[in-house]
């Protein structure tokens, strides 16, 4: 008996690597074997960078964050056990987007914790 080719899964199967190859330089995007690769490696800083840029923000914002309290005469780490002792619960998401757009709301919150 003859051994059986699924020509069509294959195929589509190398097609679908190719796509998401485009765009790479040289064989990359041309030669199935080392699209393969780099795809795979593609695929992989994706998943670790999706991670990583959680960390990336969450720096940026703590770096905001204590800029503008020094401004206002506080360190970070104090303000933000001062907003703990007071209950106010504020992600340093919104305290950054505060501190760089509204610099006079986050003085007041500044002034709040402090007495």
């Amino acid at each position: 008996m003859p051994r059986s080719q699924n020509k069509v899964a294959s195929h589509k199967r190398r097609k679908k690597i190719l796509k998401l190859a485009k765009g790479y330089w040289g064989a990359r995007s041309k030669v199935y074997t080392v699209a393969k690769n780099h795809v795979e490696k593609g695929f992989l800083h994706a998943y670790r960078d999706r991670r990583l840029k959680k960390r990336t923000f969450r720096r940026l914002w703590i770096i905001r964050i204590n800029a503008a309290a020094r401004q206002n005469g506080i360190t970070y780490s104090r303000l933000i056990h001062a907003l703990s002792l007071k209950g106010i619960n504020i992600n340093r998401k919104v305290l950054a987007s505060l501190a760089l757009e509204n610099p006079s709301v986050f003085s007041e919150l500044v002034l709040f914790t402090k007495n």
